[in-house]
């Protein structure tokens, strides 16, 4: 392993921190590393999932108790989204066609990590809510699903730009909608993970995991801490910024490998 379990896991307590405070999982990111890591190209969005899980559900938990999770609006972008996760991570995929289709998520996720700012700074506060459709949320929490399940990031980091151009409410309750979608999802589409045919061995992916509990123990750390210490070492945009070029950066290695 290029990086080490120990300096993987200290940069994943590091993600977790730095995104656990503005409802993200950080999944683009742990992918991003695993991948620098070169590990078994299977077990990185299983891997990246668990972490999700991990960091999000505090988060829910935090966003539940301050009243920002409106489960009235929320439920149908969860409609179609977490059967899509499920299909997703269940579909089996090869190499290849898994590493490009990653490197073009990787790519789309640092683009928009650049260019949330922009859409919050033209939305929040600007004009009225914007009304959509019944069938507008499902299909788009069906597509980013379906998606988040195949590569293992939780979507949120697609969704809440989504969200934001749209209007659809103000930040918090969107970083609370983001943090619920990355929970349910992320747990969806690690079940459709786990029951590929390639991982019914018995014991196989326990066996595999157990010597990777750093990573977990990592953002479960930096899930907890990151809200009260982590996000006010470095501005958000700055967070963001550096988090896109490393995304960037293994998206085009990726592109490298496969092409080059």
């Amino acid at each position: 392993m290029a990086l080490g379990i120990t300096g993987l896991a200290l940069l994943f307590l590091l993600t977790a921190g730095l995104y656990a405070s503005v409802g993200f999982g950080g999944g683009s990111t742990y992918i991003a590393l695993l991948a620098l890591a070169d590990l078994d190209y299977r077990l990185l969005p299983i891997i990246a999932l668990i972490c999700n899980i991990i960091v999000v559900l505090g988060g829910t938990v935090r966003f539940q108790a301050r009243g920002l999770i409106d489960w009235r609006r929320i439920w149908p972008i969860l409609l179609l989204s977490v059967p899509a996760a499920w299909v997703g991570g269940r579909l089996a995929i090869d190499q290849d066609n898994f590493l490009v289709l990653l490197g073009l998520s990787l790519t789309v996720a640092a683009l928009l990590l650049l260019t949330e700012p922009f859409f919050r700074s033209q939305t929040v506060g600007s004009r009225p809510q914007t009304e959509q459709g019944f069938w507008f949320a499902p299909i788009v929490g069906c597509g980013i699903g379906f998606l988040s399940g195949m590569v293992g990031i939780g979507g949120g980091i697609f969704l809440a730009p989504i969200l934001l151009l749209m209007n659809w409410s103000d930040s918090r309750r969107i970083a609370a909608t983001a943090s619920v979608f990355i929970l349910v999802n992320s747990a969806s589409g690690l079940i459709g993970q786990l029951m590929k045919s390639a991982w019914q061995q018995e014991g196989q992916v326990a066996d595999m995991l157990l010597s990777y509990w750093p990573l977990f123990l990592g953002v479960l750390v930096g899930g907890q801490i990151g809200s009260f210490l982590a996000s006010k070492a470095l501005r958000e945009h700055w967070i963001r910024r550096l988090t896109a070029l490393l995304i960037l950066y293994v998206a085009g290695r990726i592109f490298w490998q496969q092409f080059g």
